[in-house]
Order: C-alpha cells, then sequence, then structure tokens
C-alpha cells in the first residue's frame, strides 16, 4: 500500500489518522506553463525521500497520521473538475480530520473552499500567491485558474499575499485593506503581523508555489520575480496556525519540469512545516 511520506502503514490509516489529503491532478486552464498535473505525484515522490523529523517543533508529525484519501481524477471540464472536488470535500469532512488538498492548478481550490464556506462560519480564506485570481470568469469559464478565488472573496474574508502580478479589470474585485503586495511587503519589516491583524477565526490556507520567489521556487506555470522568501513565510504560517483555527490547507501549481525537483522538495517541506505547525497548536 502506498503511503504518503512512505509512513508505516499504521499511521496511514483513516482510523489512526488525524490528516486526511486529497491530490486534484488537472491541468485543464492554465495558460502559459502546462506541467501542474504531475504535481501531486511529484509532490509525493519528493516527500517519501524527506527526514520526517522536524528540527524547528522537535515533532515528527507523521506520528499524527497522515491518510492518503485518493485522487479527484475528474477532467471532462473544469466546471466538472470543481464539482467533484467539492463532493470529496464535503465527504471529507464529515471525518473531522484536518482536510488538506494538494493540486494541479489553482483552479482545484474552488470546490474545496465552497464545500468548507458551507461548513464554518467566518471563513478566513488566506491565499499566498503572485496574482490575484479575481477574474469572474476567463476564457468562458468560472472554473478558470484565474477565477480561482474570486468566489472565495464575494463569501468569505479573503486576504491576499505575495501579490505582484494583476490585470486591470481585477482592481474592482480587490478585498479592501486586506491585499499584501510583494513590493509592499519588501519595505516592511513588520508585514507578518500587518497580515495577521487581518486573519482570524476558522482560516482556509491556499498556497500557490509562484507565491515564492522563483529563485527557490522555479517549477510553477508562471513565475513572477520578487517573490515570498522561505523563512519569513514559515513565520507566517506558524503564527497563523498560532493564533487561530486553521481548518484546511492546499498547496497548488508545481509544475513538471527538467528543474522541477527544488520545487517540489519545497513543496512537500512545506506540507510537512504545515503538519507541524498544526499539531503543536492542537496538542
Amino acid at each position: 500500500m502506498k503511503t504518503y511520506a512512505g509512513i508505516p502503514g499504521e499511521n496511514a490509516s483513516l482510523e489512526n489518522s488525524k490528516v486526511v489529503l486529497v491530490t486534484v491532478p488537472y491541468d485543464g486552464t492554465s495558460t502559459w506553463g502546462k506541467g501542474a498535473d504531475k504535481g501531486p505525484e511529484l509532490f509525493l515522490d519528493a516527500s517519501e525521500n524527506m527526514e520526517l523529523y522536524d528540527i524547528e517543533t522537535g515533532t515528527e508529525p507523521y506520528l499524527e497520521g497522515v491518510f492518503l484519501a485518493g485522487e479527484v481524477a475528474e477532467n471532462s471540464t473544469p466546471e466538472a473538475m470543481t464539482e467533484a472536488v467539492y463532493q470529496k470535500t464535503k465527504e471529507l469532512l464529515k471525518t473531522d480530520k484536518l482536510f488538506t488538498l494538494f493540486g494541479g492548478e489553482h483552479s482545484v481550490s474552488i470546490g474545496s473552499i465552497r464545500a468548507l464556506g458551507e461548513k464554518y462560519d467566518n471563513l478566513t480564506v488566506l491565499q499566498l500567491d503572485a496574482h490575484t485570481d479575481l477574474r469572474p470568469d476567463f476564457h468562458g469559464s468560472t472554473s478558470n485558474h484565474a477565477c480561482a478565488v474570486f468566489e472565495a472573496n464575494q463569501k468569505h474574508n479573503l486576504v491576499q499575499v505575495g501579490i505582484r502580478s494583476m490585470d486591470a479589470e481585477e482592481n474592482q474585485y480587490l478585498p479592501e485593506g486586506r491585499v499584501f503586495f510583494a513590493h509592499e511587503i519588501a519595505n516592511n519589516e513588520n508585514w507578518v503581523n500587518d497580515v495577521l491583524e487581518k486573519v482570524s477565526g476558522n482560516v482556509y490556507i491556499t498556497i500557490d508555489l509562484d507565491a515564492f520567489d522563483p529563485s527557490i521556487a522555479p517549477s510553477t506555470g508562471t513565475p513572477e520575480p520578487g517573490g515570498l522568501q522561505w523563512y519569513p513565510t514559515l513565520e507566517l504560517l506558524r503564527k497563523v496556525f498560532e493564533k487561530c483555527n486553521v481548518v484546511a490547507f492546499d498547496i497548488v501549481e508545481l509544475m513538471d519540469s527538467p528543474y522541477s525537483k527544488p520545487t517540489a522538495f519545497l513543496a512537500a517541506k512545506l506540507y510537512y512545516k504545515m503538519l507541524a505547525y498544526y499539531h503543536i497548536n492542537k496538542d
């Protein structure tokens, strides 16, 4: 039986796991770099090559259990994929375990955020991303990757971090006072605390790997210069887990390329770090 990160079977059953992990190998609407459908496979392979002791927290998060809950393979249309992710998420939320998802392109988050929003009141969606993803529709679909958080912004408290690329039409949809542009972060030593002031209650974290600077995460669909760095991002995430009730998170846009391994390993470590932060604040 294949398990997350190659962990022992007793730590990988649904019964013994506090975390469920769904993969969505979808790349139906990306508009430049293709290969995000290979992201989950690359992530799982990199995860098997990590050492599973987290130095910072002094913990081994895998001991709390991670259940591989299968993949959502629906790819006939963007809308059908969104509905399939939504239904899968609703099903897994009944287990009352931490829901996690690995994409695929960013459109895979639409369905899972929709399901979490139905379960939790006053949901904050914390988006780490190079792009705003706030178009109502794009190329004839409301489930395009460029629309990844439009619905979330209409229904929930959306906080955007690391933004450095957008279309002029998206200005009208920006969540007022809750967008932290990359060029402003670069000149603000207090940016982590400023973000924390906007994040509270039940939180869904969605991380597009292009939020990171391409110097450390080059293998994404649309790498943008001037992105987030590793340790400040971990500081933000650690403090969010300390302050808030994180109910789910996803990581998306890992792209297959000849240089995918560094980004895949960053994604694997990032996921594991978030598990560590989650567990130390639940115990």
